[in-house]
């Protein structure tokens, strides 16, 4: 089970990213683009996801990840329940949902830096 300390540690080594509480939810961004969310009981995980390969990630693993609600199906967003999450693999969600929204300078700035 993955946390929001477990992401919050991660997601605080990532240039440009910020931590935000939003109507008692955290969620990190990068500028004014929310990148990761937590439900206000934190067992859902949002995070930016591209949009054209969500319907597989949700068929392939559905015990893990869910489609948004209806109302942000217009957005590049995912969602995964937290139990199902190991913080290796929600490690690797988070980096890739921070990539999507920092430019491609400080993509690849941060991957020479790994």
């Amino acid at each position: 089970m993955v946390t929001v300390d477990d992401v919050r540690q991660f997601a605080r080594t990532l240039p440009r990213s910020s931590e935000h509480l939003v109507r008692d939810r955290v969620k990190f961004r990068v500028g004014q683009i929310v990148y990761v969310a937590f439900s206000r009981d934190e067992s859902l995980m949002g995070f930016a996801f591209p949009k054209e390969e969500r319907a597989d990630l949700v068929a392939a693993e559905p015990a893990t990840f869910l489609l948004p609600r209806e109302s942000e199906l217009r957005f590049n967003w995912v969602e995964a329940r937290t139990a199902a999450l190991d913080a290796e693999e929600a490690r690797e969600l988070v980096l890739e949902a921070w990539r999507m929204c920092v430019p491609k300078k400080v993509r690849l700035e941060q991957a020479r830096g790994s």
